[in-house]
């Protein structure tokens, strides 16, 4: 399910939180759905448990899912709440470029520039 590809630029962990995410967001993990535990994923995959709950820890932080100790860690939001939550962000950002003064066309530009640069 997660695969991750060392030669890549991205580090493991980012690959990991993405690929959760994007599973989360597309509503291929829903609501509830238990992650493999951290020491499980690390092994399959061959990283560094710290490596994987690197991964884990920035999901959580995103609020994509949510860890319960030992009853493990859960996807935490439907994908209509991420829905709301990057229409709300999007509803931010453009009505900052509006307060800027910075035109559409530019705004759109800085957002397929950001979203290109590795994280």
């Amino acid at each position: 399910m997660i695969r991750v590809d060392v030669g890549s630029g991205v580090p493991p962990y980012e690959q990991i939180r993405q690929q959760y995410r994007t599973m989360i967001t597309d509503g291929s993990l829903l609501v509830g759905t238990r992650l493999p535990t951290v020491r499980r994923l690390a092994a399959d995959l061959g990283l560094a448990v710290n490596t994987v709950a690197r991964a884990y820890r920035e999901l959580e932080s995103d609020g994509l899912v949510r860890s319960r100790g030992r009853a493990g860690t859960v996807v935490a939001q439907s994908l209509d709440e991420v829905r709301n939550q990057a229409e709300a962000a999007a509803r931010r950002f453009a009505d900052d470029m509006r307060r800027l003064g910075v035109s559409s066309a530019r705004a759109e530009a800085l957002v397929r520039t950001v979203l290109r640069e590795p994280l």
